[in-house]
């Protein structure tokens, strides 16, 4: 079947593509001006605003540009996080872990750590373990759950694949929707939460506090919340590194850095499971690390129970960021709060023993968080304190995660109606900016100073340190560039349309030689580099291709057989992320793309004509 690209749209300064969508493309493309909120041609209202928590809500960034708001209204109330205990016999036995790792501290610090007042039981949790639940025994929890539930309550198991040594992927869907398949729950109209654990093998808590939310969902005093919401749970992102106890996948890859490569079957497991089931929100489960190179650098130990960050990199969604600060980290600080765990945003160092900064969760674009956010989610990051301790704190550190969690799911119950409200308007209006105006290239954080409480090694007592602090909440556009009408790519990028696709973006493929007026990319200069993150060198990684390069505007032939990505489609900001070839995260850097000759920015609505490939 082929299609050409005269079909105008409603609103639109261009026309676009049809061919026969894929069925995550169902609803039109439809796009909005972003220069007004509200405009004649928008079928979904922006809904109002509430008024934001002064202290959740971060400086305007460099990198966005400023929107009209809608009026604020006042917060409705709200419920306090459900934690409740779970009791169960170890579904198999255990084998004891092969160590067990040396407190960095001592009593007067552990002191400053309590048990909470519920206990939490899982196989890993359960009482003289050594062992965290195994792979074997988290698929018989799930298996059990999948097959246990009654009422109005459905559940599903599904596998996503395989790891690298052929453990499977598991997540467990429940809903009160009429069925458990996709149209089905698309149908409801109730927003679906995803929960992930584990993508770093040596941070246990999230996949067993996991293992609880998904047993009290399916059958416990979370189970009314399926009435507004589904949820999809991931315990285990990275069943190989939990059996090694080690960070990375088992080809040595940080799994959290390859979000938009895709290059570990782990990651493209999550990939095609956001894209089939469009998450509203993104919960991504994490622990950090207590002592070692803090200890090294302060001579302190790390206080906090929870840190907490939202997705931030270059060209995201304006009003579904609000949304995360101000309708999932509010209350979920609320939440916290009310349960005596204290709370920060997250914060990191490098391995550099003389580098005294602190810096955010990194503004690249290509960990979950920030892949996630451009796939116009809520996306938020947790992180209890955990690695390096081993089973210390360990229902403290569940605990954390099981009210965090569980307020994330309440903000989606209380927020249903308007979240979809406002990533349908998100969706229209990065559509519709296609060929207007500028994208970011590149972002930086803001080098700032802030001030942060952590603990004497030796008598537990608070210790506030000022410090050097590079700030996620304002980015600073490094490099900026027109926006395009979408990206050109040569017949053999097929690696890149592969990965494309996964993610979730839309490629069409040229039936028709034509021509088109592009900037092409004129190579300044090039060298090999290792590719960062705020930590320093991302762990597995190959060296990567820098280049320095200068757009040119010429007409340029189009052959048949290439492939055209269009800008007005609702995750064109993943497209920018992937295609710009000067930064650290694109396909070319990555050799995914071969050539700079091999991609071009389309500057005018194309006129050719493409065939349907799906």
């Amino acid at each position: 079947m082929k299609t050409t690209t005269a079909l105008p749209l409603t609103c639109a300064p261009q026309p676009v593509a049809r061919p026969r969508m894929n069925a995550r493309f169902t609803a039109p493309l439809l796009t909005l001006s972003a220069a007004v909120l509200l405009s004649a041609c928008a079928s979904t209202p922006l809904p109002p605003w509430p008024a934001a928590t002064p202290a959740a809500k971060p400086p305007v960034a460099a990198t966005q540009a400023t929107r009209p708001v809608p009026p604020p209204l006042g917060l409705p109330p709200r419920d306090e996080a459900i934690a409740t205990p779970v009791t169960i016999t170890p579904v198999a036995p255990s084998t004891p872990e092969s160590a067990t790792a040396a407190m960095p501290y001592g009593e007067a610090v552990a002191a400053r750590f309590p048990e909470p007042p519920v206990r939490y039981e899982t196989p890993g949790l359960a009482e003289g373990r050594r062992a965290f639940t195994t792979n074997a025994e988290l698929s018989q929890w799930l298996l059990r759950l999948a097959t246990d539930t009654q009422g109005a309550t459905r559940s599903r198991l599904l596998d996503l694949g395989l790891s690298q040594r052929g453990t499977p992927i598991q997540a467990l869907l429940l809903t009160q929707a009429a069925g458990t398949d996709i149209a089905t729950l698309e149908a409801s109209r109730r927003p679906t939460v995803l929960l992930v654990g584990q993508q770093h093998g040596d941070e246990p808590a999230g996949s067993e506090a996991l293992l609880v939310v998904a047993r009290e969902l399916a059958q416990g005093l979370l189970e009314p919340m399926l009435k507004r919401i589904n949820v999809i749970i991931v315990p285990r992102a990275n069943p190989d590194g939990a059996e090694a106890g080690k960070r990375a996948t088992a080809s040595g890859v940080d799994m959290n850095r390859d979000h938009l490569l895709l290059k570990t079957p782990e990651t493209r497991a999550l990939a095609a499971l956001v894209r089939d089931y469009r998450p509203m929100a993104i919960i991504d489960a994490h622990e950090y690390t207590v002592a070692g190179r803090f200890l090294e650098k302060f001579h302190a130990i790390q206080r906090y129970d929870v840190l907490l960050q939202h997705a931030t990199t270059a060209n995201l969604p304006e009003f579904m960021t609000r949304a995360a600060l101000e309708w999932y980290r509010a209350p979920m600080i609320k939440a916290l709060d009310a349960e005596n765990l204290t709370q920060e945003w997250y914060y990191t160092t490098s391995t550099r023993m003389d580098d005294l900064r602190l810096s955010m969760g990194g503004t690249q674009p290509d960990t979950g968080r920030n892949v996630n956010g451009l796939k116009n989610a809520v996306s938020m990051l947790l992180e209890t304190r955990g690695v390096g301790i081993g089973r210390a704190h360990i229902q403290r550190r569940v605990h954390s995660h099981v009210t965090a969690l569980t307020s994330a799911l309440r903000s989606t119950v209380d927020r249903a109606d308007s979240l979809q409200q406002v990533r349908s308007y998100e969706a229209r209006d990065i559509a519709s900016q296609a060929c207007r105006g500028e994208i970011v290239v590149e972002a930086a954080p803001t080098p700032t100073q802030h001030e942060i409480i952590m603990l004497d090694p030796a008598t537990g007592a608070d210790r506030t340190l000022r410090v050097d602090w590079n700030s996620s909440l304002r980015l600073q556009a490094l490099k900026k560039r027109p926006r395009p009408c979408g990206y050109w790519l040569a017949e053999s990028a097929d690696d890149a349309v592969e990965r494309l696709r996964l993610l979730g973006l839309q490629v069409l493929r040229v039936a028709e030689q034509g021509s088109v007026l592009a900037d092409t990319y004129h190579e300044d200069s090039r060298d090999t580099a290792t590719r960062k993150d705020v930590r320093g060198s991302v762990e597995g990684d190959q060296p990567i291709i820098r280049v320095q390069v200068t757009p040119t505007r010429s007409a340029i032939d189009i052959p048949a057989g290439s492939y055209y990505v269009p800008l007005n489609q609702p995750l064109a900001n993943l497209a920018i992320a992937a295609l710009e070839p000067d930064t650290q995260n694109s396909y070319f850097a990555h050799h995914l793309i071969a050539n700079l000759g091999d991609t071009a920015r389309v500057m005018v609505p194309p006129s050719l004509v493409f065939e349907d490939t799906d």
